[in-house]
């Protein structure tokens, strides 16, 4: 078996280069291959963008609540859920390798067994994260936060036990179906959401005055209802090559995929925990409620920003693992160059954009003149990481496509906790630059891993790549239990 799916992608490699991206002309090239990105990153952007959005609208109703309620959102989300969110949405981008890689090399009835494997793996690991957000007041009082927020903030983590849930069906699904090419479907279910989202939020928290309650009430709904709609998609015939039904395969040779999906886990928390210290060394400083609201919104801003960036990691990684996959070492580096510069090209005009209007938009979250007065000054800053992040996590899209999110791992380490935060540390303490100083030391941290991953990329060997995907692909490998016909060509 294996000698025919070597012969296969072997095959594969002569059809990819002189298919796909096969023709003479480079504009052409670039013309194509740009409306395959498109054909992933639009619709990822629009999800990522809505499905932030659920927060974003949350935190804004939250914020007319009150300060003390703004101010423990503001933590629960970018401290506790960033935590969870990071270990969840990490551990799925497993799948996003393994999902991609196989639809590349046309094992179809491999990505439905790979959805299965990962709801298993992360249903345990969702309910080790429920500690958490159980025993958030203790925690966030134990990392030095004002009493009466981190309390707040405990009745709110009460809350998002559901959210934690969600997001196993709703990052697997996601990444499934990207791999496809069929993630319109999400974008869909991502405008019906946030408009139910926003109505709710107004009808619960301002019309009839259920505060938290109806904020959260209406926050959970905003998680569930596109879950279901991808379930019901994918069950009801929407992914007849993929989906063959439960099977009991799922749980045969678990431990590899385990394995990946915790070194794709280590990847995105050691980035997403990096923002969540930030927030953790303003709660320190005097008028700490200013400083964490202040803070919180820049980084919802850059947030926003970051869904078009995270958009472009998910086609990169896509377009990576699609053209390894099926043997298409110079498709791939094809795409590596179209999705970096596109990404780059919309970050300089978003850049130009923060810096023109600086603190305006912080009213859209808060009505404090001195929160929106901090924003201000925190405002240059916001605009370069939203520059670095138009490259940065498009690399990291690269590295999951290849599978190579161990090496990414070791270089958020050193990056983030031996450049960025140190640097931060001194900034804002013993120089009393204090939140400025905090995000001055982002921005190192940030800039020494753009610059060690554009490294990393120019120097990687891809036709080395195509071998090593051809291996995981062989080492994966399961027949279907059923229905083995062959289907249509990607």
């Amino acid at each position: 078996m294996a000698g025919q799916i070597a012969e296969k992608l072997l095959s594969e490699v002569e059809n990819g280069e002189n298919g796909e991206n096969g023709e003479k002309s480079p504009k052409k090239k670039i013309w194509n291959e740009s409306k395959k990105m498109w054909v992933v990153a639009g619709p990822a952007i629009f999800t990522r963008f809505s499905s932030f959005g659920v927060n974003v609208i949350s935190q804004a109703f939250v914020g007319h609540i009150g300060s003390t309620e703004l101010a423990a959102y503001a933590l629960v989300v970018t401290v506790l859920m960033r935590f969870a969110n990071g270990v969840l949405l990490g551990m799925a981008s497993g799948l996003e390798t393994l999902c991609g890689q196989a639809y590349g090399a046309k094992q179809y009835h491999m990505l439905g067994i790979y959805l299965q494997r990962s709801w298993l793996i992360m249903t345990v690991m969702a309910t080790l994260l429920t500690p958490i957000l159980i025993f958030a007041n203790p925690i966030l009082r134990a990392f030095g936060q004002d009493e009466s927020i981190a309390e707040m903030a405990g009745t709110i983590g009460l809350w998002f036990l559901p959210v934690i849930y969600s997001f196993i069906v709703s990052f697997t699904c996601q990444m499934y179906l990207q791999a496809q090419s069929k993630n319109i479907i999400i974008t869909y279910l991502a405008t019906l959401t946030i408009s139910i989202h926003i109505f709710l939020s107004w009808l619960l928290t301002v019309k009839y005055k259920f505060g938290i309650t109806g904020a959260m009430t209406s926050t959970i709904l905003a998680y569930w209802i596109p879950n279901l709609g991808q379930l019901i998609f994918i069950f009801s015939g929407g992914c007849p090559e993929t989906w063959k039904g439960f099977s009991i395969l799922a749980f045969k040779d678990l431990w590899p995929i385990i394995k990946l999906s915790l070194s794709s886990g280590a990847m995105l928390c050691l980035e997403l925990w990096y923002n969540t210290i930030l927030i953790l060394l303003t709660g320190s400083f005097k008028n700490a409620e200013v400083a964490i609201d202040a803070l919180s919104i820049c980084l919802n801003i850059n947030g926003w920003e970051m869904m078009i960036s995270l958009g472009f990691l998910a086609a990169a990684s896509v377009r990576v693992a699609n053209n390894l996959g099926r043997g298409n070492s110079k498709g791939a580096k094809l795409s590596i160059l179209v999705t970096v510069l596109t990404s780059l090209a919309i970050g300089l005009v978003l850049f130009v954009f923060f810096l023109f209007f600086r603190g305006s938009l912080a009213y859209v979250f808060t009505k404090s003149r001195d929160v929106a007065a901090a924003v201000a000054r925190l405002s240059p800053y916001l605009a370069f990481s939203i520059l670095m992040n138009s490259v940065q996590p498009v690399l990291s899209g690269v590295a999951v496509g290849a599978g190579r999110q161990a090496t990414v791992a070791y270089v958020n380490i050193g990056s983030y906790y031996f450049v960025g935060i140190p640097i931060g540390v001194v900034l804002g303490y013993v120089i009393k630059l204090e939140v400025e100083g905090v995000w001055i030391g982002m921005l190192f941290g940030t800039l020494v891993q753009t610059i060690i991953l554009a490294i990393l990329t120019y120097r990687t060997d891809w036709d080395k790549q195509v071998m090593i995907a051809r291996t995981r692909v062989n080492n994966f490998f399961m027949e279907a239990e059923t229905d083995k016909k062959s289907p249509p060509s990607a």
